[in-house]
């Protein structure tokens, strides 16, 4: 954002858009509204947008409250844009426009002279319009200046804040100290690692199957009620957590450079990562994820006596080749499948887990039962996802099973 306001501002201090076409059979298009809501950021940091077209023929450009414009175009045929999107087209960067037109039996009293414009301006040739915001419900409409049909324009739209830049700077440090946030987990971590304090023994794997040991124990009776109110409870964790993902992703960077130099993934940032999923994981059984337990997850990273628990036995030699790939690459196809279990990879807005979990909590709701069926499903989708990030986090070099059991 600060980039943004140093280096795509023009000369009058406007962030500007590419030129766009505007070209409709009806007698206006209304653009999106400029405004909605009264802030009080907007009384003492106002933006000021400036609207510029250009057309072979006088134009109307005006800005009004959302009901006023309305009801002026009530019985009017006028095309209303819902999205605009920058696309490439042979090279360069166009916009491209959907609307909705609306249909009405009469042509529109002249523009320029209704009372209900907070601000207008019209003529032939290239007309700007400058505004600055005040809070309200305010729409943008292009029209003829005469009132007929056909609308034929191009133009840009700018903005002004003075905010900006203090904005993005308030990014920056806030991303700081999520990453010094990060780092002192890690060191923390890494030191209790050192010192031997509150380890627990490795885990052996048995039977050549994946390294990772996953636990999730079904922990009846549940209460029927309780899950409705477990999004609420679980605040504490969904603020501490983001923190810790900040030093996982630092951790595993620095984990990437230390593979591909010397084969090895260091120690205590090895131990940090495994604590992260295993934390995550409790929270995601304990939550919507399976529902599985009624007793509320621990804030620790160690292992511990908790129904659903992880752990990865730590690898004493890693490929760099494989580090370099595996993670991006080789995972592809897991990473569609997992985008399916956990939502993001474009079939569902949320992913099938929650919503088979869904399913159990309205079961246990009505009957006080959890579906053994089901939770032995979302288990088996939850054991493909962790081993996916294992994978993905270098931490094995072993390639995930196509599968949901063990």
């Amino acid at each position: 954002m600060v980039g943004i306001d140093l280096g795509f501002t023009d000369e009058e201090g406007f962030l500007t858009t590419p030129p766009a076409e505007l070209e409709r059979d009806t007698y206006a298009v209304v653009g999106e509204a400029v405004f909605e809501g009264d802030w009080i950021w907007w009384y003492r940091n106002p933006a000021t947008v400036r609207i510029r077209m250009t057309a072979d023929r006088s134009i109307f450009l005006g800005i009004a409250p959302r009901a006023d414009l309305e009801a002026y175009l009530s019985d009017v045929s006028y095309s209303e844009i819902e999205e605009i999107d920058l696309e490439t087209y042979r090279k360069e960067r166009v916009w491209t426009s959907e609307y909705r037109d609306r249909i009405g039996p009469n042509p529109p009293a002249m523009p320029g002279e209704q009372p209900f414009w907070r601000a207008s301006v019209q003529g032939e040739g290239t007309q700007t319009l400058v505004w600055t915001i005040e809070p309200g419900d305010w729409t943008l409409v292009v029209m003829n200046a005469d009132g007929s049909r056909g609308i034929d324009v191009s133009g840009t739209v700018g903005a002004e804040a003075p905010w900006l830049l203090a904005v993005g700077i308030g990014l920056l440090a806030a991303g700081a100290v999520l990453v010094a946030i990060g780092l002192a987990l890690i060191l923390l971590v890494a030191r209790r690692t050192r010192t031997g304090e509150g380890q627990a023994a490795e885990p052996a794997v048995s039977g050549g199957g994946f390294p990772l040991t996953f636990k999730a124990e079904l922990t009846e009776p549940l209460s029927p009620v309780l899950w409705l109110v477990k999004w609420f409870l679980l605040i504490p964790h969904f603020i501490v957590l983001p923190f810790l993902w900040c030093g996982f992703a630092l951790s595993w960077l620095v984990s990437l450079f230390a593979i591909l130099f010397t084969g090895r993934y260091p120690h205590g940032l090895f131990r940090y990562n495994v604590g992260v999923l295993r934390w995550s994981w409790r929270v995601a059984f304990y939550s919507y994820d399976a529902l599985g337990t009624d007793e509320y997850p621990p804030f620790t990273l160690q292992a511990g006596r908790y129904p659903a628990d992880l752990d990865i036995p730590y690898p004493e030699k890693l490929s760099p080749g494989l580090a370099l790939v595996k993670w991006w690459l080789l995972a592809i196809p897991h990473y569609i499948i997992v985008g399916v279990f956990q939502g993001g990879a474009g079939f569902y807005e949320v992913g099938l887990t929650f919503i088979l979990t869904i399913f159990a909590g309205a079961t246990l709701l009505f009957t006080g039962r959890y579906p053994t069926d089901i939770f032995r499903l979302v288990v088996g989708m939850n054991r493909w996802t962790f081993r996916v990030l294992a994978y993905a986090s270098l931490m094995t070099d072993e390639y995930p099973p196509f599968r949901l059991d063990e």
